[in-house]
């Protein structure tokens, strides 16, 4: 079994090179906006509506629970279901209203490209993978709470919901009771994050590093091999941003 493991240290790696390239990312700009000469954008958050774009990559996995089919003897060849981390990335744009000095509400309509892995390993029988890729259509709703501004740089917290709407997939398959793993085309997360504006001459850059949890059981209703071990599934991911204002 030297193949999961591999690929289990692969992901986790992957994974701390995110947050540590976030946090690189956030002192080497800042640094460089402390430099600069003069104030940037002096009066750019008095506007009562801005707008910009992002993008987005994550890395994302599935939270499952076990059924209590999983422990009954129709299933005693399969001894575990693992979830594998993996990458994606997404586009999208913002539309950011202020409501006062320090706090804005922000919309965020993005298209967010998913795959989810799920590991089926079964005793003295070949390992199976499940890949569901996903196409999202995404609306997340943040708060912004805001840090005092000093010189060129603020820091912020972010937190709200995200509801997703699946676009295409591995449910547009006819086949996908029998030779795939059913899953719901609705989802909703519950978001936190945090970052840092960066105020330049022409423009805002923003890195900005989110975490979202699933809300909803994403365990479609067709059932068949790959479901009957599992009760629930949940979408966990880590997600670095760059916005654009």
């Amino acid at each position: 079994m030297q193949g999961p493991n591999i690929w289990r240290k692969f992901n986790i790696h992957w994974r701390k090179v995110v947050i540590s390239a976030f946090i690189v990312l956030i002192c080497s700009s800042a640094a460089w906006s402390q430099r600069q000469v003069g104030i940037n954008n002096p009066n750019y958050d008095d506007r009562f509506i801005s707008y910009g774009f992002l993008i987005g990559l994550h890395t994302s996995a599935y939270q499952l629970k076990y059924s209590d089919e999983f422990v009954s003897r129709s299933l005693d060849s399969l001894y575990s279901i693992s979830p594998r981390w993996s990458g994606g990335f997404s586009l999208g744009f913002i539309v950011n209203m202020r409501v006062a000095d320090f706090l804005d509400v922000r919309a965020l309509p993005t298209v967010a490209f998913y795959e989810h892995s799920l590991e089926y390993q079964r005793l003295d029988l070949p390992t199976i993978n499940e890949l569901v890729e996903t196409t999202v259509v995404e609306l997340p709703i943040l708060l912004k709470y805001k840090s005092e501004r000093r010189g060129n740089v603020r820091m912020y917290f972010v937190g709200g919901i995200k509801p997703g709407l699946e676009a295409s997939g591995k449910n547009d398959v006819e086949s996908v009771g029998d030779d795939n793993l059913s899953v719901r085309e609705f989802n909703m997360s519950v978001d936190v994050g945090f970052g840092v504006d960066l105020y330049y001459p022409l423009f805002k850059f923003s890195p900005e590093i989110r975490f979202s949890r699933g809300i909803q059981n994403m365990l479609g209703s067709a059932q068949n091999e790959f479901s009957a071990g599992i009760d629930r599934l949940n979408t966990n991911t880590i997600t670095l941003y760059f916005l654009f204002q």
